[in-house]
């Protein structure tokens, strides 16, 4: 008998400097022990500066790529990044369904690491109404959960109902990430909306300017551990200890002028 991959599709844009977008996901997942395919999005011209362009790939394109892949490979799990468009989040929704993917994991990208703008204003109520509601779990940050709820979260203590808020009435699972606080420890929050349960993720703050491309990496580990079978609580235990130890490997690097990326492999090289 053959041995069969788990694999695990990305659904986000590409990143030529390699430490965020598909180029993170598919690192992620060989690193997570996961058959990592892709369906581009978009092309950005960006570094570890900035942005300095976005090229969008025509969404029937985006479509064939889907279908292309869903329909000879499969998908244990489906990671979704950045879309940049109404129409693009409707078409890779109704793709989805068809195929009653069950483990979507959703990262809600609208603004990169360097602050430059990634999604179209009339494609925020698209992904929050249309996409948001079928992923098991969505991953957002804090400026990314305060434009979903259209509200400021001050401080910790607030990660806690708005991650329950974003659950659309306990639908969807939320991993509301902490990094944009200042304190010295930073805890995600996770709310299970399978147990109706809230999950403390915590790690002590790392002082390092390589966060290029952490929330592609965070996610797609997530995504890669449910692809392995594993429940949400330890699938996102899994995935947050991967990511954490990422970029405390990745601080020791220095590449680029700007925000470095994490260091994906970590298990594997000196």
């Amino acid at each position: 008998m053959k041995k069969h991959y788990k694999c695990v599709l990305t659904i986000a844009g590409s990143d030529p400097s390699g430490g965020a977008g598909i180029q993170a996901d598919l690192k992620t997942m060989s690193a997570c022990g996961c058959f990592g395919t892709s369906a581009i999005t978009a092309v950005v011209d960006e570094n570890t500066v900035g942005v300095t362009g976005v090229h969008p790939i025509p969404v029937d394109f985006v479509r064939g790529q889907i279908i292309s892949v869903l329909d000879d490979i499969g998908a244990d799990a489906v990671k979704i990044g950045m879309l940049h468009s109404a129409e693009l989040i409707m078409t890779v929704k109704n793709c989805l369904l068809t195929y009653a993917i069950k483990n979507i994991v959703i990262d809600p990208v609208m603004v990169a690491t360097s602050g430059d703008k990634l999604l179209q204003e009339d494609a925020i109520e698209t992904l929050k109404n249309e996409l948001l509601p079928c992923a098991r779990v969505i991953t957002p940050n804090i400026p990314e959960a305060e434009i979903l709820l259209e509200q400021k979260i001050a401080g910790q203590n607030d990660l806690y109902d708005a991650a329950k808020e974003l659950s659309f009435g306990r639908q969807v699972s939320v991993l509301l990430k902490a990094g944009h606080l200042t304190n010295d420890t930073l805890t995600d929050i996770f709310y299970n909306a399978e147990t109706d349960e809230t999950v403390e993720l915590s790690s002590r703050r790392i002082e390092t300017k390589n966060t290029h491309g952490t929330g592609c990496t965070f996610s797609s580990a997530v995504a890669s551990f449910l692809a392995h079978n594993f429940d949400l609580n330890n699938a996102v235990w899994k995935a947050k200890d991967y990511i954490n130890r990422a970029i405390i490997y990745g601080n020791e690097y220095e590449i680029g002028k700007g925000h470095g990326p994490v260091h994906h492999f970590f298990s594997f090289w000196e």
